[in-house]
């Protein structure tokens, strides 16, 4: 008889023993669980005596667990300041990265104005011509459609991202881009664009392309959720990947929706 009850009690010493195991339970909510199993098969012994059913409900050990449960609550309740002002750090130095960062852009661009005005004035001191390097950034325009035209020229403009009128994009300068671009020159219109031209179009009329959703560049951790993993976290990042033709020309340039 003492056996049975033994083997029907088993599923609900299991329960309790998983929920007692439960990481989510405060410690204090375990040693109830424990105490309480221990005090009824104790209770159940027959020749023993029931000591641990009286140290269950003895005042000094519920008062013991209530200071636990208060200080526990009030360990919590002191770890949310501190995690929001680590956040706030964590902002204030996201800020102050960006900030280093577009100034190191503004420096570089700049030094680069300044250095090809120098080339132009030694040249002319010298009584020759100077070429400046060959552009590597395009942008490009369609001003016409698509109707009677052949599936090659279809595709090229697909490939362009060109896929509606009066729509543009940026394309990097190579010999085979130069190819399509003449294959579909009677559809486009396009040209080199400078650094004011990339920002405006970027700061004014930037969109990003997520989920095949079309989305305004209102905040830079919308540029940061996408292209951190190429370390661009900003609009000056962007806007110096687009303009510099940078490594990861590709990855920014797909990431802005076609500009309309």
């Amino acid at each position: 008889m003492i056996q049975s009850d033994k083997e029907a009690d088993l599923p609900d010493q299991e329960d309790k023993l998983s929920t007692a195991a439960n990481p989510k339970n405060g410690l204090s909510q375990i040693l109830r669980l424990v105490l309480q199993e221990l005090s009824l098969f104790y209770s159940r012994d027959v020749n023993g005596v029931c000591l641990l059913y009286d140290l269950l409900h003895s005042p000094w050990l519920q008062a013991l667990l209530k200071v636990y449960d208060c200080l526990q609550e009030f360990k919590e309740k002191k770890l949310v300041p501190a995690t929001t002002h680590a956040q706030a750090l964590s902002h204030e130095a996201r800020r102050k990265l960006i900030y280093e960062k577009a100034k190191h852009y503004h420096k570089e661009y700049r030094q680069m104005n300044r250095t090809e005005i120098r080339m132009v004035w030694m040249a002319r001191r010298t009584g020759n011509f100077y070429v400046p390097a060959e552009p590597k950034l395009a942008f490009v325009i369609r001003i016409r459609g698509i109707n009677a035209v052949s599936p090659k020229v279809r595709e090229v403009l697909e490939l362009l991202r060109l896929c509606q009128i009066i729509s543009g994009t940026f394309v990097k300068l190579n010999k085979a881009s130069i190819n399509m671009l003449r294959i579909v020159e009677p559809y486009i219109a396009w040209g080199y664009p400078n650094l004011k031209s990339v920002n405006e179009l970027i700061y004014k009329r930037g969109y990003r392309k997520i989920n095949e959703k079309r989305i305004a560049l209102t905040d830079n951790s919308l540029i940061a959720r996408s292209l951190s993993k190429f370390g661009i976290i900003c609009m000056e990042d962007l806007i110096h990947e687009i303009y510099a033709v940078g490594k990861c020309f590709k990855e920014a340039n797909n990431f802005l929706w076609p500009f309309k």
